[in-house]
């Protein structure tokens, strides 16, 4: 506790300071359920969006309403903000945020009546605070939104501009050359250019599913895990790199997913692998431990910096400075949101010696964590 809070709660009300820190787990508590049974979007295993900033400025309209007099700069006097993180998260909808704080201001009122004393002016603060603090949340959200809008139209002109050069010139150089090995040649440059604006799209297609705030649309059906890594490990078998080998390693591991959107997730590893490894092999595997299905992917080369770990399945980030990577960095952040749908996770190990292995950890039925109207098999 700081300085100034401290003289807050010495100048201020002790009983009522009392009162509304023994009020907090029973608020907090309330919230979460009604938020998980109210608010669309909170429905899954990872609920409420703005559970830590409900929770800070609880403790921020605890610390000011027990201040004599109470004032909104006796809250605010402690190291920790609640005002406009929304997590920067540009997945979460303004009627999430606005639909969870209006919940609190009402958990908040039935949870003190009877138990905590406030006058008039007691009450107006809570609800300036409350306003607030909702106010900055928002705010915060269509930064976030912007900024995801921004670099979208950065992405579409900057990385699209090279194969559509390649495609145009190659169509006019094909129509003026005599020379048919030539214009086989031209015609392939075309082809694979055009390959790649496909894949672009398609991770634009993704990154406005995930990012937009749509849920991705997952059709679960029972499978084994193990024979989906084989084939994927065999497709790219088949135009392999002559220096790149690829191998499959497991066991059985049978379950419900989603196949498409799993497959998706692999290939988008696997693709980073190739970019990023030093060639050699690429192990993919799917293995069962306590009830959940691991699916990694594993390459050698240089290991990712600990200071960008956390950053790499940030939606657009990429390695600065490798002019030969292609794509938006969009293809992490995708396998991240596969791996959420599926009430899962993400994570990567990386160091000198060992490679890098980022790993999907799934439960084995995902069922439970996946909106009942979609289909299922």
């Amino acid at each position: 506790m700081t300085l100034a809070n401290t003289q807050a709660t010495q100048a201020g009300s002790a009983p009522l300071s009392m009162a509304m820190r023994a009020l907090r787990d029973a608020v907090m508590e309330a919230w979460d359920r009604e938020v998980r049974a109210k608010v669309e979007g909170a429905h899954g295993p990872f609920g409420p969006a703005m559970e830590q900033e409900i929770a800070i400025l609880f403790d921020q309209i605890a610390m000011a309403v027990s201040a004599e007099p109470p004032t909104r700069e006796s809250g605010m006097s402690g190291a920790a903000s609640a005002n406009g993180h929304a997590r920067g998260n540009a997945k979460v909808g303004p009627n999430q945020v606005a639909h969870e704080y209006q919940i609190f201001r009402d958990e908040l009122a039935a949870r003190a009546h009877g138990r905590v004393e406030f006058d008039a002016a007691r009450w107006r603060l809570v609800d300036q605070m409350i306003d607030a603090a909702m106010r900055d949340s928002l705010s915060a959200l269509a930064r976030a939104q912007e900024e995801a809008r921004r670099r979208v139209a950065s992405a579409l002109s900057h990385d699209m501009r090279t194969p559509l050069a390649v495609i145009a010139n190659g169509a006019q150089l094909i129509s003026i050359t005599s020379n048919w090995e030539r214009a086989r040649s031209v015609a392939a440059k075309i082809e694979s250019n055009a390959a790649r604006l496909n894949e672009m799209l398609a991770d634009l297609l993704d990154a406005f599913a995930f990012e937009g705030g749509a849920k991705l649309a997952l059709r679960i059906s029972r499978f084994d895990a193990f024979d989906l890594v084989q084939e994927v490990r065999d497709q790219y078998r088949q135009g392999a790199d002559l220096d790149i080998q690829f191998e499959a390693d497991g066991a059985p591991v049978v379950g419900h997913w989603c196949r498409d959107s799993l497959r998706r997730a692999l290939e988008n590893l696997i693709n980073n692998a190739v970019k990023y490894g030093a060639g050699g092999v690429v192990r993919i595997a799917a293995k069962e431990n306590r009830n959940r299905l691991l699916l990694s992917v594993h390459n050698q080369g240089a290991p990712i910096p600990e200071e960008k770990i956390e950053g790499v399945f940030e939606y657009f980030r990429r390695e600065r400075g490798v002019a030969f990577i292609s794509g938006w960095g969009i293809g992490l952040p995708f396998v991240k949101a596969v791996a959420e749908s599926h009430g899962g996770g993400v994570s990567v190990d990386s160091a000198l010696g060992r490679g890098t292995t980022f790993f999907i950890d799934l439960p084995l039925d995902s069922r439970p964590y996946v909106d009942p109207t979609e289909a299922s098999t």
